[in-house]
């Protein structure tokens, strides 16, 4: 069955960096785009990145747009999420998803 195994995730400081891996399994990764979303204590999730299925192509939202970066490595069936800059409001639990399924999340804390 499909399985999306997020990584990375911890607390580091304002201005500090961290770098998202989501390890995809059951389904040919290369055939389908995908997503990181993000929520917040009592937030809805949202949206934070996208990517095509050939990576030629990704979008952000507006409040990480030239901070976050996606990309994928079609060959390692994995995606990730370079986030530069983090800001306290970039806290969350950050999920990884392709359409029909979910990772279980990982932790963000961004604090001094």
């Amino acid at each position: 069955q499909v399985q999306l195994v997020e990584s990375g995730g911890g607390l580091v400081q304002p201005g500090g960096s961290l770098r998202l891996s989501c390890a995809a399994s059951g389904f040919t990764f290369s055939n389908y785009a995908m997503s990181w979303y993000r929520q917040a204590p009592g937030k809805e999730r949202e949206l934070v990145a996208q990517i095509t299925s050939t990576g030629r192509s990704t979008g952000y939202t507006s409040s990480v747009k030239g901070r976050f970066t996606i990309s994928r490595d079609n060959a390692k069936n994995t995606v990730y999420l370079q986030m530069n800059s983090l800001k306290p409001e970039d806290t969350a639990v950050y999920y990884c998803h392709t359409p029909g399924s979910w990772g279980q999340g990982t932790q963000v804390t961004v604090s001094s």
